[in-house]
């Protein structure tokens, strides 16, 4: 049962990471876009192409607020921090019950 219990650990572990630096990309991408960046940028373009499938989904079901003000970033960090307690630490648990 031990390898199944580092196997958890290992996948906890890469999840907890990338949704660690998805949230850092879109951090910077909500400070990127206060300055009026150049659209036709790289770096730019990297962060719109990863983190817009996400905001879209949230825009569609939240929509902006008055004035336009949109949440939809605050919303995906808000649930990526949701998805580090909740399922990440979850398997972490689960893993370290298994070895």
């Amino acid at each position: 049962m031990f390898i199944a219990g580092n196997l958890l650990l290992g996948v906890a572990f890469v999840l907890d990471t990338l949704l660690f630096v998805y949230m850092w990309l879109m951090m910077i991408r909500v400070l990127v876009s206060w300055v009026n960046p150049d659209p036709w940028n790289p770096i730019v373009q990297f962060l719109t192409k990863t983190t817009e499938p996400v905001l879209i989904v949230i825009r569609r079901r939240v929509g902006t607020l008055q004035g336009g003000l949109d949440i939809s970033p605050f919303l995906a960090i808000l649930l990526i921090v949701f998805l580090q307690y909740a399922v990440v630490a979850s398997l972490h648990d689960l893993g370290m019950r298994l070895q």
